[in-house]
């Protein structure tokens, strides 16, 4: 868990996520190949993906594609990948783990709590966890 707190549109993957090679890091598009979201925006979105994978590097193109305003607010994962966490904890986003995200679809309105590791369905009023 990264502390914070956020409320957004859920972006829901079913396929595990690079953000080094994934992710276009100017625009915030996602470019991987085969991947269920690619031609995506991640920008402003409560990105919700199984796990991380890939380089460290990948940590650092979480932090450049929030600091250049193009990254997601929160972050729900149902397996925290050290690449991911501290891309989040250099970003000062908001990271939940141990979520089932099946549960969670495209387009819902989501509140992720960092800090208490909940994500709750705003339109459900009910938790993921």
């Amino acid at each position: 868990m990264v502390p914070g707190r956020c409320r957004g549109a859920a972006l829901v993957s079913s396929k595990p996520l690079s953000f080094l090679g994934g992710v276009d890091c100017s625009s915030g598009v996602i470019i991987e190949k085969g991947h269920d979201l690619k031609g995506e925006l991640v920008k402003g979105k409560v990105l919700c993906f199984p796990y991380g994978h890939g380089s460290t590097v990948g940590s650092y193109v979480l932090f450049s594609l929030v600091k250049k305003g193009v990254g997601p607010i929160a972050i729900v994962n149902q397996i925290a990948d050290s690449v991911v966490v501290v891309g989040a904890i250099i970003a000062e986003i908001p990271m939940v783990d141990q979520i089932d995200i099946k549960q969670i679809k495209t387009g819902d309105k989501v509140e992720v709590d960092g800090t208490h590791g909940t994500v709750k369905l705003e339109d459900k009023r009910r938790s993921c966890i």
